[in-house]
């Protein structure tokens, strides 16, 4: 049976239109656009209630702690979270224990995901073996086996010749690499960014400039190797001159940002708030504006939730020594529709941002609402507001920098390839 989702409002991030109509679903795909009344056709209608109907989001970053630490995240509480958030493909990251350095490692991460995620689920792998920085993994097998890219995740690959040999053979492959940019010595120890409130609050910080220095030096190597290249994260205004001197220049380079730092900035940190600590730490208010306005003009590419579940053990530390990171599946659109409530963004342009961009990114055929497109799609209410608990959350871990908030946006549907896919346990 054919599906009809009518009476919604359709936000299109291709042709960052929205307009009221219908979206017709056959086979797992998108059959039709309809704007205005659908008339009569025959099929299994869902009244959206004058909702937001969007693509489903691809995230691109997100840590399911398979193998090695799957009392954080699972691939079945992932996949959960991830339907209760509109997120339709999840992109995962190598960081795992061991490492998803080998082909037999993402054939198991696959075997798992397959079986337990009711969302489409993409593996990256890592860049070097271990992510050790001192010898790459074999790419050719890792493509074969379904890698999707190849990134060492917020290790920085620190030798030089290392990391160019492996852009070098990442482009004979056209395999697309993901780095996180980063002078490492500048941020080791770490713990916010340096300014006034790093020194009031007795906090080591980074300089932004460490972000600016390691992209600098990933660009170089660019132009070098010609390899297709995605800056994980951008999260400063010092970084966005050399990203649109390198997009300007012809380089194949895209950034992202995640979710927190395009919605909290350093004070949120106030009296050391663990579940605030992020990597690469939250950043000055002038430096969210701008990487706001960023996203806005499509300098940078795409928002993803940089989801990394921790325990409570790993959290509930002194600020120093905390870990790192924070949950973000189920918050990643009400905290990104903030940027729409502020006015700083459209919702096509947001999700150019969140489905759009990452999917054209990874040779994707989904993140559209046109006909012949997967029927991988999100439906919404962007002025639902809702006081969150992390204790409801699906996912494993609760550490989320948004416990307690009042957030707008409320998922009322998911549908992955024409199936309404539900979070239940």
């Amino acid at each position: 049976m054919k599906t009809l989702i009518e009476n919604a409002r359709l936000i299109d991030p291709e042709a960052g239109t929205e307009t009221p109509g219908a979206v017709l679903i056959d086979k797992g795909r998108i059959a039709d656009v309809i704007t205005g009344d659908p008339g009569g056709i025959d099929a299994d209608r869902v009244d959206a209630g004058g909702a937001c109907l969007a693509p489903g989001i691809v995230d691109i970053g997100v840590k399911v702690s398979e193998p090695g630490e799957r009392h954080k995240e699972s691939f079945a509480s992932a996949g959960r979270a991830a339907v209760a958030g509109g997120v339709t493909t999840i992109v995962t990251r190598p960081d795992t224990v061991p490492a998803i350095d080998t082909p037999e490692t993402l054939e198991f991460v696959e075997r798992r995901a397959s079986a337990d995620a009711p969302v489409n689920v993409l593996p990256m792998a890592a860049l070097t073996k271990g992510r050790e920085g001192k010898e790459m993994t074999e790419i050719g097998f890792l493509l074969d086996a379904g890698a999707v890219a190849f990134s060492d995740a917020d290790r920085v690959v620190t030798d030089t010749k290392v990391f160019s040999r492996a852009l070098t053979y990442a482009r004979s492959l056209d395999a697309l690499v993901i780095a996180h940019v980063q002078e490492p010595r500048l941020s080791e120890g770490a713990a916010v960014t340096s300014g006034k409130f790093a020194s009031l609050r007795g906090l080591p910080g980074v300089s932004p400039m460490a972000e600016r220095m390691g992209l600098d030096r990933d660009i170089a190597l660019l132009e070098m190797t010609g390899a297709a290249y995605h800056a994980d994260q951008i999260t400063t205004s010092r970084a966005l001159p050399a990203l649109e001197r390198a997009k300007r220049n012809g380089l194949n380079i895209t950034a992202g940002v995640g979710v927190h730092h395009l919605t909290l900035n350093e004070l949120d940190v106030a009296d050391y708030r663990s579940f605030f600590k992020l990597k690469p730490p939250l950043r000055a208010e002038e430096d969210r504006l701008a990487v706001v306005e960023a996203v806005g003009s499509g300098l940078i590419d795409i928002i993803s939730s940089m989801h990394t579940p921790q325990d409570e053990e790993s959290k509930r530390l002194p600020y120093e020594e905390a870990a790192s990171g924070a949950v973000a599946l189920e918050t990643l659109l009400p905290a990104a529709l903030r940027l729409v409530h502020a006015g700083a963004l459209s919702l096509p342009q947001l999700f150019r941002a969140l489905s759009l961009n990452p999917a054209r990114r990874l040779g994707l055929d989904c993140g559209r609402l046109t006909k012949g497109a997967p029927a991988d799609l999100v439906l919404f209410d962007p002025d639902a507001s809702l006081k969150l608990d992390r204790f409801k959350l699906l996912s494993k871990s609760k550490n989320t920098p948004f416990d307690g908030a009042i957030l707008q946006g409320k998922v009322l549907g998911t549908w992955v390839g024409g199936q309404k896919v539900t979070a239940d346990a």
